[in-house]
């Protein structure tokens, strides 16, 4: 029975004010922006100025964030990595399949758990599913090398093969594709996300602040489940898979919350209510 790989589609996590930091950041091109934009972002969701202010010294000292000579932050290390998968994600590019898929081998011999976990983590990020234990697999229709720092992980514990897989009358070579990655449950929350967006669109298009905030949220989720798309070819997706739906309506809608975003956040706070 093969296992199945986490797709991400756990409840959304709470909302950090780092959270909300990087969010925002990530959903920027280039990826900088000035404190005072990242102050307001945080207020949207209660933080204080003193709050995010301390977030983003954190940040900065972590090393996901750099702060440049105008004063604006910037993503940098783990944080830029993962903007780039995320663009790469957003956009599913894929090569043509020749029908060959492409083996993972873990190599035998004692490993640590650290190692082990990095090995996983990282065959994770290059979409491989897991078949069994010790091997990982997908189709062989992405750039080979587009993320560097996971393939070196995987490079330094695996044997790579290249197979035409035969599969018997029982099991087709899609219906073994769904259950590796469990596209039912992907395409379920696909769908789930459409409608959300669907909602929100037109509180959006309104300037509807009170939107702002659950229309951030929304799109942090479409944005990681894009991530947990393993970017199958189209042999292998069900039928009336959601995924182009999903990214042509992210498209409109992150167009419309941004330009709303972008008016709200540069407007001034307003007056702290008075004490007497």
């Amino acid at each position: 029975m093969a296992s199945m790989v986490s797709l991400g589609l756990e409840n959304d996590p709470a909302l950090t004010t780092r959270s909300v930091l990087a969010s925002m950041l990530l959903g920027s091109t280039p990826p900088r922006l000035p404190v005072a934009v990242l102050v307001r972002a945080g207020e949207m969701f209660g933080f204080t100025e003193g709050s995010v202010r301390t977030a983003l010294s954190r940040m900065a000292a972590s090393g996901e964030l750099r702060r440049d000579a105008q004063g604006w932050y910037r993503l940098q290390g783990d944080l830029l990595t993962r903007q780039s998968r995320q663009g790469e994600s957003r956009s599913a590019l894929t090569s043509q399949w020749s029908g060959r898929w492409r083996l993972a081998v873990v190599e035998q011999g004692a490993r640590s758990a650290t190692d082990r976990a990095a090995l996983r983590d990282a065959l994770i990020r290059l979409r491989f599913a897991e078949q069994r234990e010790g091997l990982w697999l997908r189709p062989d229709n992405l750039d080979s090398r587009s993320q560097q720092h996971p393939w070196q992980l995987a490079d330094a514990q695996c044997r790579w093969f290249l197979a035409e897989p035969e599969f018997s009358f029982e099991q087709n070579e899609q219906e073994f594709a769904a259950n590796l990655w469990s596209l039912s449950q992907w395409a379920t929350r696909a769908t789930e996300l459409r409608k959300k967006m669907h909602t929100l669109l037109a509180p959006l298009q309104q300037r509807d602040t009170s939107a702002l905030a659950p229309g951030f949220v929304v799109s942090a989720s479409v944005l990681r489940h894009f991530l947990a798309d393993p970017l199958l070819p189209r042999e292998l997706l069900p039928r009336h898979w959601p995924g182009a739906a999903l990214r042509a309506d992210y498209d409109q809608y992150d167009t419309t919350y941004r330009e709303a975003l972008d008016e709200w956040v540069r407007q001034p706070a307003p007056p702290l209510p008075s004490r007497s």
